[in-house]
């Protein structure tokens, strides 16, 4: 387990946006909302360049998020020891204010199959989840965020609920929680079950983030919904009244939105970004 005794600082309880370069000087301009912004690891393991330049500038001015993509935490193979030092090299110089990756696989052999694919949640997977989470954790010297997904299907084999797998690894390792509460939504509506239900056995104290993002809705072959996590709109309504359900038990947190794909204007994020600062505000700092 991580020595959790010398901790960089927590991201502030305030709104952030997943940072793209075309909006470099909007944000530079005039952050408004914006307390913090998280980057994608992979995008910035090179050795120069603009991107870098610009993440070094705008890490002057705010706390910056890592999160991974990449490292297949849950796969059945070995970490890719030269992906993990990659990692490690730009989290030592950029000392980011937290570090996060998922639960998930999305390698096999030497194989990359750029997804984030599920797993069934069994002791043999949670003790090679913890494995690499540790491993993770004593290669950065940093304590690191595990993401719960969005669910299309589930394992019959599997023998622990998610939130309680996620609060197994989390007391087996010492690593923090990162709370997708728009992949909740998408699992629950796929899955049929109650998302506030999720929220309720969710292990709330180790979550040091929780991220928002927009769905895409179609139906499956039997015309029941299906949702798909797309980072690639608005956020929609219901998975806002959920977030205000999350914080109602959990108290204020790092708040991110994520919007990857058909990124907007600077307009458009920014109004978003300012929804999140408002739910914040009106979640009592005791709750």
């Amino acid at each position: 387990m991580l020595d959790q005794t010398a901790q960089p600082a927590r991201l502030p309880n305030a709104a952030g946006i997943g940072y793209k370069p075309q909006h470099f000087t909007a944000l530079c301009d005039a952050p408004s909302a914006v307390s913090w912004l998280e980057i994608h690891a992979e995008n910035y393991m090179g050795d120069g360049g603009r991107p870098l330049a610009q993440l070094r500038h705008l890490a002057q001015s705010f706390p910056i998020s890592v999160h991974g993509v990449g490292l297949s935490i849950g796969g059945e193979g070995a970490l890719d020891r030269d992906h993990l030092a990659r990692l490690k090299q730009l989290c030592d110089w950029l000392n980011p204010a937290s570090f996060s990756e998922h639960l998930a696989w999305s390698s096999h052999d030497e194989a990359f199959l750029n997804d984030l694919l599920p797993l069934p949640y069994t002791d043999a997977t949670l003790a090679r989840v913890a494995d690499h989470i540790d491993q993770v954790q004593t290669t950065l010297g940093r304590r690191m965020l595990l993401e719960n997904p969005s669910s299309y299907l589930a394992f019959a084999e599997s023998t622990w609920s998610e939130p309680d797998f996620l609060a197994e690894i989390a007391r087996r390792t010492g690593c923090g929680l990162l709370l997708d509460v728009n992949n909740v939504f998408v699992s629950a509506t796929n899955l049929n079950f109650s998302p506030q239900g999720y929220i309720d056995a969710f292990p709330l104290d180790p979550v040091g983030e929780i991220h928002l993002g927009g769905h895409d809705t179609q139906a499956d072959d039997h015309g029941a919904p299906l949702l798909i996590d797309s980072h690639g709109r608005e956020v929609a309504d219901p998975v806002w009244a959920l977030l205000d359900y999350t914080l109602a038990r959990s108290g204020p947190r790092p708040l991110l939105i994520e919007w990857d794909n058909d990124v907007p204007d600077w307009p458009v994020l920014e109004t978003e970004a300012d929804r999140a600062r408002v739910a914040l505000q009106e979640v009592p700092a005791c709750a």
